[in-house]
């Protein structure tokens, strides 16, 4: 992700404290999605305010609001009820992907930004659609990653653009885990993320994108000519609407890409396996990257921390975004570019699942 650079970043910092800027203000549109959890812990920062929380099925407002110690003044059944009386400056979602859209019919029109989970949307029609909301509104849509704030991948990235690995022949991508009932997430989690329509699919949807956005990213925005998708059930008793493991081959003029997305790891994993004519990066989590750089070389490990990323925290830099300190390029993993692409893959896998035969996509 290329954006303001580091030095920029901290002086607008010390500027806006220095003015006593006020926080962003920062509505919160579903709660069934369980990454709003590290938001409501920390619901007393300084950066953002949430002024409103917007959620249809009450019991698991008063759950969390229990839970949470939440204000009940910020409390709404009805999403446009919230924009209205809160006025936010921008929303960030925790929906179900089938509700994306409608989060960004209430929001766009009234010149309110929006991050959601990712992916984009459930599908290339939602995403369109959304993307013309966005872009009449003049509204920033982003969408958040957890790998987005890995360090590793920039430095991969880094690699790539100094030329240190050759030419690139192929990028793999593993990420899952062993399954979202078997770890035990929120039943108004999984009661969505197993359904057809709601998510869209199982493990191709729920880490298919994953893949689907590094390799968009690190080949810069670059679209795949085809694509080659299988889709199992290893636990059709456990998902019987969905599949629980997806394989999706990306064909590019030069290269491959490779998606292996599960819900039947033998345990958590997001790495990612990254092959030039000269070299490789081998990114094992979010601070370890290996790298062996030629064939007479020895194979080197990194250890990255924290602070060799600009941001590790997706709401401190979707309140950058909206105050205009961070811009968003058309490459930048979280753009609205790249994850139309993202969905577009990700359609395209389900399809070719469907008819055994490789998608074409056009350019």
């Amino acid at each position: 992700m290329k954006i303001v650079s580091v030095i920029i970043f901290f002086l607008c910092i010390i500027l806006n404290t220095a003015t006593g800027q006020k926080p962003v203000k920062i509505g919160i549109a579903g709660l069934s999605h369980s990454h709003v959890i590290p938001l409501l812990l920390n619901l007393d920062r300084k950066d953002i305010e949430i002024v409103g929380i917007a959620e249809s099925d009450k019991e698991l407002t008063k759950r969390y609001a229990e839970r949470f110690s939440i204000d009940q003044s910020i409390l709404f059944e009805s999403l446009d009820e919230m924009l209205e009386q809160t006025k936010p400056d921008g929303v960030i979602t925790f929906t179900s992907i089938y509700e994306h859209l409608k989060v960004v019919e209430a929001c766009a029109p009234r010149g309110i930004h929006v991050m959601v989970e990712k992916p984009l949307a459930v599908n290339t029609k939602h995403a369109k659609k959304m993307e013309n909301l966005a872009k009449k509104h003049n509204i920033h849509l982003l969408t958040n990653f957890e790998t987005s704030w890995y360090p590793s991948h920039y430095k991969a990235q880094e690699l790539i653009d100094q030329d240190k690995l050759g030419e690139l022949r192929k990028i793999i991508v593993y990420d899952g885990h062993k399954g979202p009932k078997e770890i035990g997430v929120n039943s108004e989690f999984l009661s969505w993320l197993a359904d057809p329509v709601l998510n869209g699919g199982g493990a191709v949807i729920d880490f298919g994108c994953y893949g689907a956005d590094l390799i968009t990213w690190l080949l810069k925005g670059q679209k795949p000519t085809s694509v080659f998708a299988q889709l199992k059930q290893y636990k059709p008793d456990v998902y019987p609407k969905v599949d629980d493991d997806a394989t999706i081959l990306l064909s590019y003029p030069t290269m491959e890409g490779v998606i292996h997305a599960s819900w039947s790891w033998p345990f958590n994993r997001k790495d990612m396996h990254v092959y030039g004519t000269s070299g490789y990066a081998l990114i094992d989590d979010s601070k370890t990257i290996r790298s062996r750089l030629s064939e007479k070389s020895e194979e080197s490990v990194i250890k990255l921390s924290s602070e060799d990323s600009t941001f590790n925290d997706p709401f401190t830099f979707f309140a950058s975004v909206i105050k205009g300190e961070t811009v968003i390029l058309p490459t930048d993993l979280s753009s609205l570019e790249i994850n139309m692409i993202v969905v577009e893959i990700l359609d395209a896998a389900r399809e070719s699942h469907k008819t055994g035969k490789q998608v074409k996509l056009k350019n």
